[in-house]
């Protein structure tokens, strides 16, 4: 019989200020870290063809029904998330955000998407794991990258909800919607709104393709391998540049998933955007050579 001893609250807040010195130390080691793989050789890349984002994404829905948990992953992660803010947006009269936000989540997609890289790592050595070892991401040697890479993308979108809001004043505002409906015929059916339209789509596209470029290779092969900050994103920018066609073609599927997934209230999320996440490792996996990055100084195997 094992006896159980109640801690006093001293201890227990001890144990949780322990805790949270631990994990910073951790993260100050991974962001330390981040200095140590500078300057690692970039691996080599591949071309593609339609039929491989065809193929990634029959095996990224493959990867969403083999474990289907991760829908609670990301249901606490994004379309909950997205939709109070947008109910936020509502309230603080900042509905002419409200569409600059949604569109914005491609730039944001890839940092979501982070646990379902790992969840498709580890399952091409498991034969059965759960949405929790999504989380375990923070264990890879090269984390300290990915939360950088992350920061800047979310720097990204902040920049983009901005220059989304000065479109907007300088068009149809400076004075707020006062109703939705007002909003909506001041959007469609004046030249100011058309203008608004017109500009805020080609600042947005330069956005989410400069997002889309950095990170399309990046993060996944961060999470596969730790070959280092700045080789990650050359990396990235090589695979779009050796494959212009079937990249813009991707992005348009990515593009229409997340406009299809954020029409119901952003809850069609949970299934596009685990789907579109698991596909992307599997595409990542088509451009980048592993074997050249199996044999580099500082990549863990």
């Amino acid at each position: 019989m094992t006896t159980r001893t109640i801690r006093s609250p001293v201890e227990w807040v001890a144990s949780q200020i322990m805790h949270i010195l631990r994990g910073l130390l951790a993260i100050g080691r991974a962001l330390y870290h981040v200095g140590e793989t500078w300057g690692v050789p970039a691996p080599s890349v591949r071309r593609i063809t339609y039929s491989d984002l065809r193929r990634a994404l029959t095996l990224g829905y493959r990867d969403f029904t083999a474990y289907r948990g991760d829908v609670f992953f990301l249901l606490l992660l994004y379309p909950v998330l997205s939709f109070l803010l947008a109910r936020v947006a509502f309230g603080m009269s900042l509905l002419p955000l409200l569409f600059p936000f949604a569109s914005g989540l491609i730039i944001l997609g890839p940092v979501a998407a982070v646990g379902l890289y790992e969840m498709s790592r580890q399952r091409e050595h498991r034969q059965k794991i759960n949405w929790f070892n999504g989380f375990e991401v923070i264990y890879r040697p090269a984390f300290g990258s990915i939360l950088l890479l992350s920061l800047l993308l979310v720097a990204i979108f902040a920049l983009w909800l901005a220059a989304a809001w000065g479109i907007f004043l300088h068009t149809v505002g400076p004075i707020g919607p006062t109703s939705v409906g007002a909003f909506v015929h001041d959007v469609l059916a004046t030249d100011a709104g058309h203008a608004m339209i017109v500009i805020g789509i080609g600042v947005g596209f330069l956005f989410a393709m400069v997002a889309m470029v950095i990170s399309v290779v990046s993060l996944p092969l961060l999470v596969d391998h730790d070959v280092g900050l700045d080789s990650a994103v050359k990396t990235s920018f090589r695979a779009v540049t050796a494959n212009p066609l079937p990249i813009a073609a991707w992005s348009g599927i990515v593009v229409l998933g997340l406009i299809i997934g954020a029409v119901p209230l952003f809850l069609g999320l949970v299934v596009i955007l685990p789907v579109l996440g698991h596909a992307t490792w599997h595409l990542y996996q088509k451009l980048v050579e592993r074997e050249d990055r199996a044999d580099q100084p500082g990549v863990s195997r």
